[in-house]
């Protein structure tokens, strides 16, 4: 039962204002690292393998700690202060960013230390995503968790509109500096710089540290559980595992919502590649017809990412305005990632760098109403205080085969055609996705009466 407190609404917005300011911080330094790769550590032809090997190892240092400590950061947040948590996480991420810029800045900053270092961030952001992700269903009413789940959607696409533009700006300062066109005291000193993206480290140190001030000052409550041991006295107090293996079993008794999981889980794998494989779509496959129209590599890398979150902007909007569907949230959910998999195909055949990125925005678009649609379900089936255990082991399930996939991108990438593979990427999800649409488990999720007897069922078995 959702209890929200008095304006409660009004403190999500000003919690989703300073996490939209982080994330926007957290894309510049995203996209001016892509292009650090692609231009700056390896741009020539011939090291198209290590590009595509870096990138992957990015995205592998993200994904490893994102996936598999999740449920121990879902336990952590049922066991601790939500608020206290975001923070502390904001704080540390603030602080590595810092490090990262002294790292570019002296330009010791290598592909081992970018995995070190943002394999640290992708372990923080799991605590703080567990907390947060768990905190907000706890401050607005239920009737409107979907619209809430749609701003949540839209802030990584509203960061990741200004984000490119802003960061192909900072990145080439020092390039235009170069060329005369800034002068003065500030020309001379970014002239010797070998590169701007110290700058977007240093707006990110400062959009990290507003997000961990800021929640000082609001009401963020936290649910008071029932712990594992509360019904069991032979399990241990501090047992982390207990409360692990406790969202576990909610999920294993309630097979519709494996079902869903199972759909996420195929996504993820075909879908997750694309941040490897994009960059190489365009160095490669998409180079002489943007090269065609006028674009550089770094300006045509900033029209695809711009475009893209412009379409997950439209697309959290409508959600957000719209509120979702009200019942059969589940074909919020298929639907929209079988459009996603149609536009994938396209993607991965077109020769035509517009089109592309027409692509782009519609795959982006349905992001937020395919996750908007999902989180509301699982906020709806899930008790507050079994919301951190029960989405940590749900992240884990749902998400094990990004870093397979992604490895995977990282040679394919570097060896076969990589418009090839997105098309493969893109049929696997079109057909698993026909077939859920005539999944009768699955079109069950939502009726939570159903899901109890079954868990009630699941306990009486010897």
């Amino acid at each position: 039962m959702n209890t929200s407190p008095p304006n409660g609404f009004r403190t999500f917005i000003i919690l989703w204002l300073t996490q939209s300011f982080s994330a926007f911080g957290t894309q510049l330094t995203v996209f001016a690292l892509n292009i650090w790769l692609a231009t700056v550590l390896f741009p020539a032809p011939e090291q198209r393998p290590e590009l595509a090997s870096a990138i992957a190892i990015m995205s592998l240092a993200i994904a490893i700690p994102s996936v598999f400590a999740a449920p121990i950061a879902g336990a952590w947040a049922d066991r601790h202060d939500r608020k206290r948590t975001m923070m502390m996480s904001d704080a540390l991420h603030g602080f590595l960013a810092l490090i990262e810029l002294v790292l570019i800045y002296t330009e010791t900053f290598q592909v081992w230390t970018m995995a070190i270092t943002v394999f640290l961030h992708g372990l923080i952001h799991t605590f703080h995503h567990s907390a947060f992700d768990t905190s907000y269903s706890m401050i607005v009413p239920k009737a409107q968790l979907a619209r809430a789940n749609g701003m949540m959607q839209t802030t990584q696409s509203l960061s990741g509109i200004l984000a490119p533009g802003v960061a192909a700006l900072i990145v080439s300062l020092p390039i235009l500096a170069r060329q005369g066109l800034i002068g003065g005291a500030v020309g001379n000193w970014l002239a010797g710089l070998p590169n701007g993206t110290v700058f977007a480290m240093g707006l990110d140190v400062v959009t990290f540290l507003v997000a961990a001030v800021v929640p000082y000052f609001l009401h963020v409550p936290s649910p008071q559980r029932q712990p594992a041991y509360a019904q069991n006295p032979g399990v241990s107090k501090s047992s982390l595992w207990a409360d692990i293996k406790e969202g576990a079993l909610y999920i294993w008794q309630r097979r519709p919502l494996l079902w869903l999981l199972a759909t996420f889980t195929v996504t993820n794998f075909a879908s997750s590649p694309i941040f490897v494989l994009t960059p190489l779509l365009l160095k490669f496959n998409l180079a002489a017809d943007w090269t065609r129209n006028g674009f550089t590599f770094e300006t045509a890398t900033a029209l695809m990412a711009t475009i893209s979150s412009v379409g997950g902007v439209v697309g959290g909007v409508i959600i957000s305005a719209w509120g979702g569907l009200k019942t059969n949230k589940i074909y919020g959910v298929v639907l929209a990632i079988l459009g996603t998999g149609l536009a994938t195909i396209v993607l991965g055949l077109s020769p035509w760098f517009y089109l592309a990125v027409a692509m782009g925005f519609i795959t982006a678009g349905l992001g937020p109403v395919m996750n908007a649609h999902s989180q509301s379900i699982w906020q709806s089936q899930t008790p507050p205080e079994l919301q951190g255990r029960v989405f940590a082991v749900r992240r884990v399930i749902a998400q094990f085969t990004w870093p397979i996939s992604t490895a995977l991108a990282g040679y394919v990438g570097g060896v076969f055609d990589v418009g090839g593979y997105i098309v493969i990427m893109g049929i696997i999800t079109t057909v698993f996705c026909i077939g859920q649409l005539f999944n009768p488990v699955l079109r069950r999720v939502e009726d939570k009466s159903y899901l109890d007897a079954l868990a009630a069922r699941s306990v009486k078995m010897p």
